[in-house]
């Protein structure tokens, strides 16, 4: 929020001035703004500014302006006399705006980089009130600044996560843990982990969770939040709550902002008060009175109270799911116990890194009736692509481990390379031989857009084809997607038959949650794979289910939520 922002940074740029009294009244002005369910807009319209806590004469006034033309020329005079990236600065843990304003008159610092660069060359440690050892910490925190400003892949700090999460529920004073955040959500990639805890003995749980074996450094530690920085690379918060505000809590910090915003909306129209703390009737922006908690112990009773059908943490994002709760009228989408199988997977036959009777025992292990064995194919070198004459040669092996290993059915399938010419890289008389056939794109990704698209299609429209995989090519934080026209592929998908593969790889997750929902109001089907390269890759097939239930699918919509029958008749040649 911009109001917020812009006051926060009056805070700091007042107390670099040495200006006392002023910079907490801004804090606390820019801390009640930023928790506020109506949007500052409507307080300022209706002359209400001053009714909010925290908010006097003098602040309402550059509110307005604020509001009114989207800067502020008070905070524009006070950035003259630092004109430096206080964000970026702050950013850094043990700087505040005092150091920064050391560091600025000092050495001439105003953004990260000048910061990086006078620590390098020894020049902070000669700084009064500074030494040796503060320039060795600002140059750990620096790099863990830059480090955190990535955020990271679901898929890697999930098992971490989850991890944690049982670490604190199986605490003996530990009554209730939960992980909440754009983890909960689901989302493809995150930037820190947070839990909540419900217990009545909080020092214990504190010293418990500041205490666990991969903590590399303890940030902050206080009976109601606690931080601690992880070997992994990423921070973890703790907050302990009380059980009967615990389901407002896990829904405040589960987000999405938007989502919860559209709920405080509603509770307002109430005439009631939704936070963290619960959900009250009565409401006063002016002072924190006690009010009557109506519901706040777990979310269902909260959505129940406000009129609403539940709503999974993975569609929270205010994309139409408050509307169609109102109605009552969300879709039941797929569960992560749905899946029956994964239909992509590679083994030492190609690029994989375990042999077919390992990934079928690791799948069998996971629940999975079926699997299917999709090795590249012949022109695609840096996978070791198998030739026509290996596939046949591995079919026979499939079938030899299929007998051996019961519980567990293995089809036949490969994964071929759409060639640039969009022609694929095995003939027919191979193809018609496999139950499936996964079609993909590996090279020539930087071809229009017209060319991308009719490469794809052209493989659609090959009846041994079953399966586009990773329609879009895109790599999370590596690379953009191709420059397709899916909608182009939704229509052809839907005429052909030819399935959209939702891939579960971390770096992947492709089709995204957005191109789902996309594909779904097309009426297209698709199918959850993990595209493994090795045994331990068969987990990720949760990233993708994730995927297809942020993306509004249904369990009718994935193919691989069928028995193997059933399947196959999907497959039929």
């Amino acid at each position: 929020m911009i109001v917020a922002k812009i006051l926060y940074e009056i805070a700091d740029l007042l107390e670099m001035k040495d200006v006392q009294f002023k910079p907490q009244a801004y804090r606390r002005a820019a801390r009640t703004i930023e928790s506020m369910s109506k949007p500052i807009e409507d307080f300022a319209t209706a002359g209400k500014l001053e009714e909010i806590l925290g908010v006097g004469k003098n602040i309402a006034k550059k509110i307005e302006e604020i509001v009114a033309t989207g800067r502020l020329k008070y905070h524009e005079d006070l950035k003259e006399d630092f004109p430096i990236d206080i964000d970026a600065l702050l950013a850094v843990e043990s700087i505040g705006p005092r150091k920064i304003k050391l560091f600025y008159k000092k050495l001439g610092v105003k953004n990260l980089k000048d910061l990086e660069r006078a620590a390098k060359a020894g020049k902070i440690r000669k700084l009064s009130g500074m030494g040796e050892k503060s320039e060795q910490q600002i140059l750990e925190n620096i790099e863990f600044a830059k480090s955190r400003g990535k955020r990271l892949l679901l898929g890697y700090v999930l098992p971490v996560a989850e991890e944690l999460e049982e670490k604190m529920k199986s605490f003996g004073p530990v009554e209730i843990a939960q992980v909440a955040g754009s983890i909960r959500r689901m989302k493809e990639t995150i930037g820190d982990i947070d839990v909540l805890v419900v217990t009545k003995h909080p020092k214990k749980v504190v010293d418990y969770f500041t205490s666990l074996k991969n903590v590399s450094k303890v940030v902050a530690k206080g009976p109601a939040r606690s931080t601690i920085r992880l070997k992994e690379g990423v921070e973890c918060d703790l907050r302990v709550v009380s059980r009967s505000s615990f389901g407002t809590a896990l829904m405040y910090f589960t987000g999405s902002k938007d989502h919860n915003i559209a709920l405080r909306r509603i509770a307002m129209g109430k005439g009631w008060k939704l936070n963290e703390y619960g959900l009250f009737t009565g409401k006063n922006i002016k002072a924190d009175k006690k009010q009557k908690q109506i519901a706040g112990a777990t979310e269902k009773e909260v959505y129940k109270k406000l009129g609403l059908q539940y709503v999974e943490p993975e569609m929270r994002e205010n994309t139409g799911e408050v509307e169609l709760a109102r109605k009552h009228k969300l879709p039941r989408i797929i569960g992560y116990g749905d899946l029956r199988g994964d239909l992509q997977m590679h083994t030492k036959w190609s690029d994989g890194a375990h042999t077919i009777e390992e990934m079928a025992r690791a799948a069998k292990a996971l629940g999975h009736k079926y699997i299917c064995i999709t090795d590249h194919t012949g022109t695609l070198r840096i996978a070791r692509g198998i030739t026509a004459r290996r596939i046949r040669k591995q079919m026979k092996e499939i079938d030899k481990v299929d007998r051996k290993i019961q519980g567990i059915t293995i089809l036949k399938g490969a994964e071929i390379n759409i060639k640039s010419n969009g022609k694929i890289d095995i003939s027919d008389n191979v193809l018609k031989y496999l139950d499936i056939v996964v079609a993909g794109i590996h090279s020539g990704i930087r071809q229009s857009r017209e060319q991308i698209t009719n490469r794809i299609i052209s493989a659609m429209e090959n009846e041994y084809v079953d399966i586009i995989a990773h329609p879009t090519g895109r790599k999370i934080q590596e690379r953009k997607p191709y420059d397709v026209d899916l909608e182009k592929l939704f229509e052809v998908s839907k005429r052909t038959g030819t399935l959209l593969e939702i891939n579960s790889y971390p770096s992947r997750l492709d089709l995204s949650a957005e191109d789902v929902r996309t594909a779904m109001e097309f009426g297209c089907k698709t199918v959850i794979n993990t595209d493994a390269h090795s045994a331990d890759h068969l987990r990720y097939i949760k990233l993708g289910i994730a995927t297809a239930r942020r993306g509004w699918a249904k369990k009718k919509d994935v193919v691989n939520t069928l028995p193997l029958k059933k399947l196959m008749k999907v497959f039929k040649k």
